[in-house]
């Protein structure tokens, strides 16, 4: 009888074990499962927090970039502006010198055409004998005076681009002998005599023709 009385007790201790287990196992559930909600959402917490660092670092990453243009824009910009202005400043220099050079030679085109147009209405033949000396001094002053203007022309535009122009005052070439260079140069200076006082040689015979004639 004993030994069955035992094995009751032990038989309700167990249950009373397992009641008790099962009561503490079902109080304890509320408590994991806030723990498990607040692991989630300190889980999620930390995704976000890796998903904005991730965009700061892009974000930091595309600033760098858009320095570093920004700088290398600047530096072009300060490098292609010296260069635009300089130029600038030497084609503005070099328009005004070819204004100036082409206001220059219509100037002279307008004077040259003058005295060609007063010298082309010489006629010596329509001279009478009281004209005869006034007119021939008269014209002879007008070939002075457009020689003089042609040479200062010329010497004026010997150092420039359009020296070219005056084609029939080119320089005599030099002579390989030193013997033979007075001569060569004599021979230029006596063809550009012959040049220049030509028309008052022409002049002077055909007035003198005339006033014989008469």
């Amino acid at each position: 009888m004993a030994t069955l009385k035992d094995s009751r007790k032990q038989h309700l201790k167990v249950n009373e074990t397992q009641l008790e287990m099962d009561t503490r196992s079902r109080g304890a559930s509320p408590l994991a499962d806030d723990f498990e909600g607040k692991l989630v959402e300190a889980q999620q917490q930390l995704e976000q927090l890796q998903h904005q660092q991730e965009v700061v670092e892009r974000q930091k990453v595309e600033l760098e970039e858009l320095t570093q243009r920004k700088e290398e824009f600047l530096e072009g910009q300060i490098c292609i502006t010296d260069k635009l202005a300089s130029t600038i400043t030497s084609v503005d220099r070099e328009l005004f010198e070819m204004r100036q050079e082409i206001e220059d030679l219509e100037q002279t085109r307008k004077c040259f055409a003058e005295h060609q147009q007063k010298i082309d209405g010489i006629n010596p033949e329509a001279w009478t004998r009281d004209e005869l000396k006034h007119e021939l001094n008269r014209a002879i002053s007008m070939l002075d005076h457009a020689e003089d203007e042609y040479d200062e022309a010329l010497s004026y535009f010997s150092n420039s681009n359009h020296s070219t122009v005056f084609s029939n005052r080119s320089k005599p070439s030099k002579s390989k002998s030193q013997g033979s260079a007075p001569q060569g140069e004599f021979a230029a200076m006596f063809k550009q005599g012959l040049a220049f006082n030509l028309p008052i040689f022409v002049l002077g015979s055909i007035a003198l023709l005339v006033y014989l004639t008469r």
